[in-house]
């Protein structure tokens, strides 16, 4: 669904934000963009959905270079910016005036998002607080049913409880048409969300992987604090010990911790990347 090859892009030629990056996108997947603050998160969405050009490279949307922004792209795509600005109208009245933008927009699907969401749908949104208008916003853009759903920081306002709500709406929301992008600097807040896991570290992808290959390819887990443990390749300080990423040659399973692995691959000379990359060009058997 989205085609990105060799993009360099900077908001000066000088400075690059971006520098050869490419990444294919497809359609059911919910994919987790990871990365520091200001590592090219927002940057990378917004040449993905047409609002910047890249200075050289390519990125395409069903064929389409993005920064055309054809209507029918933009008819299948929606992106959620992490500072929304809400109009003067009620929810329901936001529906009524902008849904049909969307060929398959569904508002009986919005109303009940927003009942799980418990925001009021008559209420004018410049009355509502900065969560609950950040509430009516995410209903709205999972109720458009859009190919191509590009939400960046969408939990950044929300709280707790509001937080779990969300990743259960957009678990549901995923269909085997719908490709799915959530940026984020909160790496738990995407636990147990999201199937395919993008790090950008210093204007590159540095990471693109499954969850499930990465369980197969690494093991997370406790050692001993001070003992030498073979096959670590990032260890942290834990309450009793050291939480460490292994190679997982045995073939045992464990639950990847994004939380660890983002500080592994995001750290200095991370071992952890250097052994991913060498697996890929390991020839297969």
């Amino acid at each position: 669904m989205v085609r990105i090859r060799n993009l360099h892009f900077g908001y000066s030629r000088r400075v690059l934000q971006l520098e050869n990056l490419s990444l294919d996108l497809e359609r059911g997947r919910i994919y987790g963009l990871l990365g520091k603050n200001g590592a090219g998160k927002s940057t990378l969405l917004k040449n993905l959905v047409g609002l910047a050009f890249p200075l050289s490279g390519t990125c395409e949307v069903d064929g389409h270079a993005a920064a055309l922004r054809r209507p029918d792209t933009l008819q299948d795509l929606f992106f959620l910016p992490e500072d929304v600005q809400v109009p003067p109208v009620s929810a329901t009245q936001l529906a009524a005036s902008t849904g049909g933008f969307y060929p398959r927009f569904d508002a009986a699907a919005f109303h009940n998002y927003l009942g799980e969401l418990d925001v009021p749908s008559l209420t004018k949104l410049t009355a509502l607080s900065y969560g609950q208008q950040k509430k009516v916003m995410i209903a709205f853009a999972l109720a458009t049913n859009t190919g191509l759903l590009v939400l960046d920081e969408p939990t950044n306002g929300l709280d707790i409880p509001s937080k779990a709500q969300f990743r259960k709406l957009v678990a549901g929301a995923l269909g085997e048409e719908r490709c799915v992008v959530i940026s984020t600097h909160q790496v738990r807040d995407l636990d147990s969300l999201i199937d395919t896991v993008l790090v950008l570290h210093e204007r590159r992808m540095v990471l693109n992987e499954t969850i499930d290959a990465l369980a197969e390819k690494l093991h997370f887990g406790m050692v001993p604090a001070g003992a030498a443990s073979p096959g670590v390749l990032y260890a942290e300080p834990a309450v009793r010990g050291q939480y460490a990423i292994r190679a997982n040659t045995g073939g045992a399973f464990s639950k990847v911790d994004l939380e660890v692995l983002f500080n592994a691959l995001t750290g200095r000379e991370s071992a952890v990347a250097t052994y991913l990359t060498q697996l890929q060009h390991e020839p297969a058997l």
